[in-house]
């Protein structure tokens, strides 16, 4: 709930500090006092469009700051953690104006942006009045209103999944028909591409295997003299094995006189006559695996050119060709059996729709049976607010299965027909700035908790009633604040004796200005302010007598 607000430099208030409590909360004072300077002022914390002009003058800039004491679950602070805002005890808006016309807005400290801000204190307050564009008159909030007096969650929940799952099957055969069409265009690119393919029967790393043998044909002559010569060298007129070997024999010889110190030259002898001969039979094998047939460097130089040509002609490298064959087959056994796929999807298309349809009817049974409950309980609050002669509806129209959403097949409005016999029509179109005020309060008490905004503000929604009317206002601002916040401007003593919290707004006059102050009323000072709203300008003692009835009479 709303718990304080702040306001400095703007237009008749100098400096300004409001404390609210929860309940009923009552501002009264004269026409002109600045009443409605507190709800603009409220508006601007809560993003609502900035004025230049607002600005007090003689000042550089204005301010407003209001302070919301929240639950914890509240979403106002899911969306701050959405934008990485960090949580306090409070949720503190403020909105500071420049006389550039530029204004910045701040959400605990951070800067905000003006349409957040506003996004925000929509889940903070709902301004009800003769002039309220949003809240109950906006029609895009009526049919979750209507949801939430019927409690239909469950039912809402399970027509969201369905049709979620109905737009993801849908999703799912558009995909699988766009592709068998496109497969059709290119099938016969692809048979040919395929075939071409299969025909090479490329192998990944072949590339690579290709070039090394090619290079080694391609310097066979080299390779040949390189290994004879090696040969010779090796296993010539003086075989190096077989040195080694008679080296080492000599040395044996005096192995036992040296004592041990040829120990280590005869095994190393010993061990390189091994390997020289282990190099020698390598090198015939290599010799013998030689083949300089120039078929064979034909031959793989064509599979090579071709490799890398086909890899050319499809944007890719010859490594690759294998898998792209791979994924061509896969595209024309799609294209096969694409009419078994699509059958498929059709069904499971078919049968999601379905569950949608039951799931929406039977939330729009749901919606119906709401209306009729919520018509009823509206006709009960008209005639006690001076509506008697007026007829409330709620129209439920049945959607185009084109427009269907997570939210039904359904389309719900709030009309109503001021006089018997009349046409209904929509609210905000057909009553008159009184009329309509309580038509919003008989509404508001019926939807008590559908909204889930913890303040309420009501703007003068007794205009142009008293007497019994205006102590049915009351009433029905008593019974609403027993379940939120509520706030209201009044000129009515019956509303005014309702509250549980009193506040005074009044002007100081100087010779050159101008300035709004508040005061917070109770006991005398508040029968005094209940008797003057009675009286007038001269209060009485009857009339104080009259105020002193209407605060006992009252349940604050």
């Amino acid at each position: 709930m709303l718990r304080r607000l702040s306001v400095r430099n703007l237009v008749l208030i100098d400096s300004l500090d409001l404390e609210f409590g929860p309940g009923l909360c009552v501002l009264t004072g004269e026409t002109g006092a600045g009443k409605s300077i507190l709800l603009d002022a409220l508006g601007l914390a809560l993003g609502e469009r900035a004025d230049s002009q607002l600005i007090r003058r003689g000042t550089e800039s204005a301010s407003v700051s209001a302070s919301f004491e929240l639950k914890p679950d509240h979403p106002a602070w899911a969306m701050l953690d959405e934008q990485g805002f960090e949580r306090a005890d409070e949720l503190i808006l403020r909105r500071v104006l420049g006389t550039d016309g530029r204004s910045r807005a701040f959400a605990n400290g951070q800067p905000a942006s003006i349409a957040w801000l506003r996004e925000l204190g929509g889940l903070l307050v709902e301004i009800e009045g003769q002039s309220a564009a949003g809240g109950l008159l906006d029609v895009k909030n009526h049919r979750d209103l209507l949801d939430s007096f019927a409690a239909n969650g469950k039912e809402r929940t399970r027509t969201a999944e369905r049709f979620d799952s109905w737009r993801e099957a849908t999703a799912a055969l558009d995909t699988a028909e766009a592709a068998l069409a496109q497969a059709r265009r290119d099938e016969e690119y692809l048979r040919h591409v395929s075939a071409e393919l299969a025909a090479l029967a490329p192998q990944p790393g072949e590339e690579e295997t290709l070039a090394s043998e090619r290079a080694r044909l391609m310097n066979g002559e080299k390779l040949s003299t390189a290994m004879s010569d090696a040969q010779d060298e090796i296993a010539g007129d003086h075989p190096a094995a077989a040195n080694l070997r008679a080296a080492a024999r000599i040395l044996e010889h005096v192995q036992e006189a040296a004592g041990g110190h040829l120990d280590g030259a005869i095994a190393a002898l010993g061990q390189a006559a091994i390997e020289a001969a282990e190099a020698e039979d390598a090198l015939a094998e290599a010799v013998r695996g030689l083949d300089l047939d120039p078929r064979r460097l034909e031959t793989a130089e064509e599979r090579l050119f071709a490799l890398r040509a086909l890899a050319r002609k499809h944007n890719t490298n010859a490594d690759s060709l294998s898998a792209l064959l791979a994924e061509f087959r896969h595209r024309l056994e799609q294209l096969d059996q694409g009419g078994a796929e699509i059958a498929r999807f059709s069904v499971a298309n078919k049968a999601a729709r379905t569950d949608y349809l039951r799931a929406a009817k039977q939330l729009g049974a749901s919606r119906t049976r709401a209306a009729k409950a919520l018509d009823k309980a509206m006709k009960g609050e008209l005639a006690p607010l001076k509506l008697g002669g007026a007829t409330f509806y709620t129209r439920i129209d049945a959607l185009d299965e084109g427009a269907a959403g997570r939210g039904g097949l359904q389309r719900v409005r709030f009309e109503i027909a001021t006089n018997p016999g009349a046409v209904a029509g929509p609210l905000e179109k057909i009553a008159s700035g009184g009329e309509r005020a309580r038509f919003l309060l008989a509404l508001k008490v019926c939807l008590t908790r559908a909204s889930g905004v913890p303040s309420l503000i009501f703007d003068e929604v007794d205009e142009g009633v008293g007497g019994a009317v205006a102590d049915a206002v009351g009433e029905r601002l008593a019974r609403l604040a027993q379940d939120v916040q509520v706030l209201v401007v009044t000129h009515s003593p019956q509303v005014a004796a309702r509250g549980g919290r009193h506040i005074r707004v009044f002007k100081q006059t100087a010779k050159n200005s101008a300035r709004a102050e508040i005061e917070t009323l109770d006991g005398d000072a508040r029968q005094e302010e209940i008797a003057r709203m009675l009286s007038g300008a001269e209060i009485t003692d009857e009339a104080r007598a009259a105020a002193q009835s209407l605060i006992a009479n009252g349940p604050a």
